[in-house]
């Protein structure tokens, strides 16, 4: 027997994303935004309201970064979400986090986070701000043999919306792409 929830914004895993910008200053600006993920091979989509300070700063700027939140970052994760940077000027450092601008677009990466996707905004529809990733980096510690990133090592957090509640991403159960072949 199933239970129905009505219209709710239930989905796992959710991803916790990082959303950094630079501010008309050069200040840097971050948020928390559990609503966002992959909308194409090379774009993110992130639901953000007109009021924050960061959607701001991303209209001006025409470029963010998204970095994903891991279970080490957790207490400024959050921070960064309950916070307004419309309030708060210096909630970033209040964080605990450095920027270091990106190479490739005009936003800070933050060197704390071990990952992130750094994109050049591609637009917006309503509520929805569409970033082209130009590209991804990701600290050497979170590398694998291979070197390439291992989500073990980074240890990505996703949000509960039913609880409330952050959650480590856990253990390998699977192959993508291959394990389904037995069924053929």
């Amino acid at each position: 027997m199933r239970k129905d929830f009505g219209a709710k914004t239930y989905l796992y895993p959710m991803p916790v994303l990082i959303i950094a910008t630079y501010g008309p200053d050069g200040t840097p600006d971050a948020m928390n935004a559990a609503w966002g993920g992959i909308c194409d091979e090379n774009k993110i989509a992130v639901c953000l309201s007109a009021e924050h300070k960061t959607t701001k700063n991303i209209l001006a700027k025409k470029a963010f970064t998204v970095s994903v939140a891991d279970a080490a970052h957790v207490d400024a994760c959050d921070y960064v979400g309950i916070v307004s940077g419309n309030k708060v000027q210096d909630k970033f450092e209040k964080a605990g986090f450095h920027a270091v601008k990106s190479k490739f677009v005009d936003a800070p990466v933050i060197e704390e986070l071990p990952m992130a996707l750094e994109c050049r905004l591609e637009g917006v529809q309503g509520e929805l701000i569409i970033g082209e990733i130009v590209n991804v980096s990701a600290d050497e510690s979170v590398l694998g043999e291979d070197g390439k990133i291992d989500a073990a090592k980074v240890r990505p957090i996703t949000f509960d919306p039913v609880h409330h509640k952050y959650i480590a991403l856990g253990d390998a159960v699977g192959n993508a792409f291959k394990d389904g072949a037995k069924l053929k």
